[in-house]
């Protein structure tokens, strides 16, 4: 690549005189001029078609070459340089005008960090490059300053070719150059651009972009790429004349000396500079920081020796900084300027968005790179930072509480690694995301159907409800919670299973399941019938035996007739006759599959495939429909005596000791004879097969046809650990639903068949793989989903073939897809069942309570799932206290109250009464509700804290009312109204002591009520003019009233009346 030298502007008008006399009076452009036309002339001439007046006089010529000299590019900054250079461009405007609107593959590079060639024609004319275009180290930023950025297409935000100068070592073994050269790949296609090559010999990588921003490696990138790390430290002295290059490639320090390029955004791939930037933007600090920040920007300007280029987001924070304000920064939360939770039956995520609260700042929504990870870096749970969310709060200094709501809703202000959603990685949007708990509910179109609903949680759990049941009593204070587990005999297990397989088979029928779940259904369907071929028992002569030994296949027949009694001898037999079916009907769909993809001309290809499924009828049929009767034979007496598998051994061992030639022979024949032979190994060498059928070619053709199962189980696990049988993968694996087969792992997770194998071999001793059997992997790609695999543990353990205390997640799984999905009900039936621990007695209890005061919203309105846990003798008090919490919260305080009431929490009750209830009720004139709940938390006044100052203040007011308006007193007339008097004083006295003690918490209504009360109480107590009543009693009266607290104004009234009496007293006297 030409290389020319930057042409400074200065001194450029005297070359332009030069330029265009070498350019009007040359013969290589084809141009003929009159000997007597003068340069100034020809000059005009050649401007005229710039829109230069040709009326001007000579004399402005200067004038004209100041603009046109003003329309080139400019580029000044030392060691960076542009092709066609500024002189050829000079020459080419002046020979063509117009040409610097059109540059052809315009570029612009720096010495030892790359170029950018941009493609097409480029319009240079005023631009300022310096502003514009930055090299720094393995990166290259272009419009750095989002707000000068134009469209896409316009100036230089518009494709081109970028080549970065990388500092790799000299030496570059070829694995490392593989890669360096695919982890190059990736980062140019996590960042959007197309990889074009890259050349070690000079470190050139080359890649085609389509817009800009900036593109480059990051430091993690560049720990990955094999650098060297020499020329990286030395790299910044190579500059120029002294200057420091670029603010991102100088030493960062803080003003306490610390190294920025050690903190955790630079550690993370992140721009510190940028971050502090944005953190003075997002969260303002206060002022003494804001000095300090100030400071170190003038300290770094003064450093580097030019103007610094700020970012709008860097000048916005500098003004802050040194914004005159003796007014300390607010730190209050921002306002939600718009919330979007998203729809819940989509997945779809939603999101918050924060106004800011500092309207002078020009904040500005613009494309960013920042807040990414490297997707090759690991983290210890997930192997993989892909998908993780990177919490933008972190890089602002500051704390967001990131947490998970109910049925799966992750609150977060990150955004997921890899995220090509440039809104997501504002720091002031905060997204909603919600887990696919419902996701075996859901049909192809992502709706949530009911009949799913029904088929995949509702009946199965009726049918468990069925089974029979033992509880266990467990105190839990003053109430009792009933445990429950299911106990059956294996004489039941076969219609248990049955059931489940018919429920299974009732939801295979429903058109809207899609293929992959169709998959997972009569897998599901298959491992109902292997439990049921494992675990059950058959009765016989009016004893229950169980069919643990194994058998011969033969007795198949014997048990479709439905014979009553069997021969205890033929006993052993049964189950192996039973499992060598179900092998045959599981690997069935393989085996026509592969048929079919045959052509004809394969016979003995198709009669190898039919022998691993033990379809021997139809491989007899073939092999005598080709004539090959020999073969046919043979075939017929496959898997029979060993006798036969001896004769073929020993006739292929006299082939090789004779020295036959197999090459006259078959290869597929010669299988088929290995096969026949006992030698599984020899027959599918250079073949791939699933593990069904190698275990089924295990059972059937090598080891003996009366071996018992959990022999012939042992010696495939035997087989598999020594890395000579195919490993049991999951069925989604091994029918290739999803694409996790190249991402499993030996021994990661295996099929749950496999594992109810290994638990029959091991039936009787310790078994030690109940976590990784009862995991959802083992059944189905969805990590969240246990609605079936919870019904399969529950039948084991209830016939007693596994028990197990530690499979708590098992019973959380799917109780929270139960909560997802509204069944409160359910969910509380799977906690019932959960195994009781001493060293967590009280676990079911909180657990159960937990979710009735979460989801009291979804069950509370529901008569049925509230008398579904009343019969699952959850106690009422639960009920009524989940129901007070969601009620009080929702501000319907007069039913919080009253489920307070039921549930005896009566310090609650009472609190409710006063702060919320009793006022509004007494205002309303509904002094008889409000008797009725006064009264009926009397009974518990020594339990209520401040009762006589609460509740009971009321019921001292209507007795005291009551009694001021009787008519008929039982004590004497000269001691009522002394007696009324002293009740008033002290009912007094409580009202004002009670605004003391409750203080705040009562509402201004609360306190209009209390004055309503002292008010009547008074005007009750002023009207008795009892016979006998003395002046002192009257003037006592009135010193009480005064006490009350009533409004100055009624207060005012009665001082009135207290001088007119007191001026009748004094007339009378």
């Amino acid at each position: 690549m030409a290389s020319p030298s930057p042409l400074p502007l200065s001194g450029t008008l005297h070359e332009l005189h030069c330029t265009r006399n070498n350019i009007l009076f040359g013969t290589t452009m084809g141009m003929d001029s009159d000997a007597g036309t003068s340069s100034s002339q020809i000059a005009l001439h050649q401007f005229k078609r710039r829109k230069i007046s040709s009326q001007k006089n000579v004399s402005s010529l200067c004038e004209v070459h100041s603009e046109f000299e003003a329309s080139l590019p400019i580029l000044r900054s030392p060691g960076y340089y542009m092709e066609p250079c500024l002189k050829e461009l000079a020459k080419r405007e002046l020979m063509d005008s117009g040409f610097c609107s059109r540059v052809q593959d315009f570029t612009v590079g720096r010495f030892g960090y790359g170029c950018v060639k941009f493609l097409g024609n480029t319009d240079v004319r005023w631009l300022d490059l310096d502003q514009i275009i930055r090299f720094g180290r393995h990166e290259v930023v272009v419009y750095g300053d989002e707000s000068a950025k134009p469209e896409v297409g316009q100036g230089l935000n518009k494709s081109a070719e970028v080549t970065l100068v990388l500092e790799v070592r000299s030496s570059i073994e070829k694995g490392e150059l593989y890669d360096i050269v695919e982890k190059l790949r990736l980062s140019t296609k996590r960042q959007g651009a197309d990889f074009i090559s890259f050349n070690p010999s000079n470190g050139e990588w080359k890649f085609l972009v389509h817009h800009f921003s900036r593109f480059g490696l990051g430091e993690d990138d560049e720990e990955d790429i094999v650098m060297d790390d020499a020329t990286a430290v030395q790299h910044p002295l190579e500059t120029n004349t002294g200057d420091v290059s670029d603010i991102d490639e100088a030493t960062l320090v803080e003003p306490n000396g610390a190294v920025l390029s050690h903190s955790l955004p630079a550690h993370l791939g992140l721009d510190p500079i940028k971050m502090k930037e944005m953190r003075m933007v997002m969260f303002p600090v206060d002022e003494e920081e804001d000095h300090d920040f100030s400071g170190e920007f003038k300290q770094r300007e003064q450093s580097t020796g030019k103007e610094c280029i700020r970012s709008p987001l860097h000048h916005s924070a500098w003004r802050m900084s040194n914004k005159s304000s003796s007014s300390v920064a607010r730190k209050t939360p921002l306002a939600l300027l718009e919330y979007n939770p998203g729809s819940v039956e989509s997945n779809s995520p939603g999101t918050i968005l924060m106004a800011q609260h500092n309207k002078g700042v020009p904040l500005k929504t613009a494309k960013v790179e920042g807040f990414k990870l490297d997707l090759k870096r690991k983290t210890p749970i997930t192997e993989s930072h892909s998908h993780n969310i990177v919490d933008a709060a972190l890089f602002m200094g500051r704390s967001f509480r990131v947490g998970w709501g109910p049925n799966g809703i992750l609150v977060h202000s990150g955004t997921s690694v890899g995220s090509n959603d440039s809104q997501s990685v504002l720091s002031s949007v905060i997204n909603l995301e919600k887990v696919a708990i419902d996701k075996v509910v859901r049909d192809e179109n992502n709706k949530v159907r009911k009949e799913l609903v029904e088929s995949c949680f509702i009946s199965p759990l009726e049918l468990h409800k069925e089974i029979k049941h033992e509880t266990k009593e467990v105190e839990i204070g003053s109430f009792k919670l009933k445990l429950q587990n299911p106990v059956s005999n294996r004489l039941m297990l076969s219609e248990v299973c049955r059931s489940y397989i018919g429920i299974i088979e009732r939801q295979l029928e429903i058109p809207e399941v899609s293929s992959s779940a169709r998959v997972v259904l009569k897998h599901q369907v298959m491992v109902w019938e292997l439990i049921k071929v494992l675990f059950s028992a058959r009765e016989i002569s009016g004893q229950s035996k169980s069919t643990g030994a194994d058998n011969e296949e033969d007795m198949m027949h014997d048990r479709s007739e439905g014979s009553s009694e069997v021969d205890l001898e033929a006993l052993p037999l049964i189950r192996r006759a039973e499992f060598s079916y179900w092998l045959q009907e599981s690997v069935c769909h393989r085996v026509q599959d592969e048929v079919s993809s045959l052509n004809e001309s394969s016979d003995l290809e198709q009669v190898l495939l039919l022998l691993t499924g033990r379809q021997l009828d139809a491989a007899v049929e073939l092999a005598a429909s080709r004539g090959d009767v020999r073969l046919a034979c043979l075939l017929s007496q496959a898997g029979g005596s060993t006798v036969n598998r001896a004769d073929v051994s020993q006739q292929l061992e006299l082939w090789r000791t004779n020295g036959l030639d197999f090459n006259f022979i078959e290869e597929d024949r010669i299988r088929i004879f290995e096969l026949l032979a006992g030698n599984i190994h020899g027959a599918l060498h250079g073949k791939t097969i699933d593990w069904k059928r190698f275990l089924g070619l295990l059972m059937w053709y090598q080891l003996s046809p009366d071996t018992s199962l959990p022999f012939v189980f042992h010696t495939y696990q035997q087989l598999l650990a020594d890395e000579r049988a195919p490993h049991p993968v999951p069925v989604y694996i091994d029918e290739g639903l999803v694409e996790e087969a190249m991402s499993w792992r030996v021994g990661e997770r295996y099929d749950l068949a496999y594992y109810l194998m290994l638990l029959h071999a091991n039936e009787g001793s310790e078994f030690g793989l109940g976590k990784t059997m009862f995991s959802a992997f083992s059944s189905t790609h969805d990590p969240l989903d246990y609605h079936m695999i919870w019904h399969q543990r529950a039948v084991l353990e209830a016939v007693g073939a596994f028990s197990s205390n530690d499979l708590h997640v098992l019973d959380m799984g799917l109780v929270s897809q139960l909560l997802c999905l509204g069944q409160c009900h359910w969910a509380i039936y799977v906690v019932l069942h959960m195994p009781f621990c001493d060293d967590f007695p009280y676990l079911q209890a909180t657990f159960i309570r937990e979710i009735l005061c979460q989801y009291c919203e979804s069950w509370h309105s529901q008569e049925l799932q509230r008398q579904f846990m009343e019969d699952l003798g959850i106690p009422s008090a639960w009920l009524h206290e989940a129901m007070a919490v969601y009620f009080n919260y929702s501000g319907d305080f007069s039913t919080a109250l009253e489920h307070y009431i039921a549930c005896a929490n009566w310090q609650k009750a009472h609190s409710l009464f006063m702060t919320s209830v009793a006022h509004s009720l007494f205002l309303s004139a509904k002094h008889s509700e409000i008797w009725r709940l006064a009264t009926s938390m009397e009974d518990h006044k020594s339990e209520i804290e401040h009762w006589d100052l609460g509740a009971g203040i009321y019921i001292s007011f209507y007795l005291i009312r009551s009694s001021l308006r009787e008519e008929n007193n039982t004590i004497c007339e000269s001691d009522s109204l002394e007696s009324k008097n002293s009740a008033c004083k002290d009912f007094f006295s409580c009202l004002n002591t009670s605004l003391v003690v409750w203080g705040g918490r009562l509402p201004v209504d609360a306190r209009v009520a209390y004055s309503k009360m002292g008010e009547e109480i008074c005007d009750l107590l002023l009207s008795d003019h009892s016979e006998g009543s003395t002046r002192d009693d009257q003037f006592s009266c009135f010193d009480t009233v005064f006490s009350a607290p009533v409004p100055e104004d009624i207060r005012s009234s009665h001082l009135q009346n207290a001088v007119a009496l007191f001026t009748c007293s004094l007339l009378e006297a």
